[in-house]
Formats: C-alpha cells, structure tokens, sequence
C-alpha cells in the first residue's frame, strides 16, 4: 500500500473522529461532552470534505456543529447545576455496554467479508453535480428529493429554539 498525503489525512481525520467520539461518551462532565461532541462532527465534516462531498460537509458544519451543539450547550447551561457530573457506572452495565460494542463490531466485520460491494466509478470520469439539480433536488417531493428531511431538520430546530426559550423564561 502506498503511502500518500491524502491517506495520511484520511487517518489523521478518522482517528481525530474517533478519539473524540470516545471522549464524548466517556466523560463525566457534560459541557466538555458536548464540546468533544463538537469536535467529533468537525472530524466528520473533515472527511466529508476529504471525500468531495462539499455540500454535505458544508451542511454538516452549518446544521450539526453550528447549530445542534450550540443548542445541546445553550439548554445544558440552562438546566445544569453547577458541577452536574454524570454518575458511575455499574459494573454490570459496563460489561453489558462492552458486550454490544463486540456484537456490533462482530455484526459489522460480518457484513462487509460477505457482501459484494460495487466497484467505485472509474476516476477517469468524474462526476459533477451543479447547483441547479442540488437545487431542484432539495425542493422536490418524490422519491429521491429532500424536502422532507430539510423541513424535518427545521422542525428540529424551531422545537429545540422553542424549548429553550420556555426553559429560559421559567428561570
């Protein structure tokens, strides 16, 4: 296998991914998981990035990092003390946590050995969208349209505004 800048900045992206991923899960303050949460869809904007997909990336930057987490925190610092900490764990949920990562993962490595995979396109033709069909895509209806998931994200987003500020008023 050779060894390029790009690979090299895939495995940097993906282990800051996952090393923030089990930051996130792992600590017991919950401002600082909602900021390694933050750092955790950057890594993922990053490869989305990486990969081409700069609309995806875009949108993952404006709707999850930029608007999610600045709600997680903003409805964490209303209804927070101030040293919530999360509880310990028991042992018993940790073996039963530790047992569905195996199963998962067993599950997981199942799947990609015994499935056939497509063959990527060929990078002597790339493929371009321009703004105009992300455009029409995004208003359409039908089956392979968006405006059900874009308008299900601003319904996400008017109830998290909305909760916070009757959180907000009742203080």
């Amino acid at each position: 296998m050779e060894i390029t800048f790009e690979t090299i900045v895939f495995f940097f992206l993906a282990a800051f991914t996952v090393v923030f991923s089990i930051f996130t899960v792992t600590t017991r303050s919950i401002v600082r998981s909602a900021t390694y949460l933050l750092f955790t869809l950057f890594g993922t904007a990053g490869i989305y990035f990486y990969l081409g997909y700069t609309f995806l990336g875009s949108v993952q930057i404006m709707v999850y990092a930029g608007g999610i987490v600045v709600l997680y925190v903003f409805s964490i610092l209303l209804t927070s003390g101030e040293n919530d900490r999360a509880e310990k764990f028991k042992r018993s949920k940790l073996i039963a946590a530790l047992g569905a990562v195996v199963a998962g993962a067993a599950i997981l490595l199942f799947v990609i050995l015994k499935h056939k995979f497509m063959p990527a396109i060929s990078e002597t033709t790339p493929v371009e969208t321009d703004i105009k069909t992300i455009g029409h895509l995004m208003m359409s209806s039908d089956k392979y349209g968006y405006l059900l998931p874009f308008e299900a994200v601003s319904i996400l987003l008017l109830a998290c505004i909305v909760g916070g500020l009757l959180i907000a008023r009742k203080r």
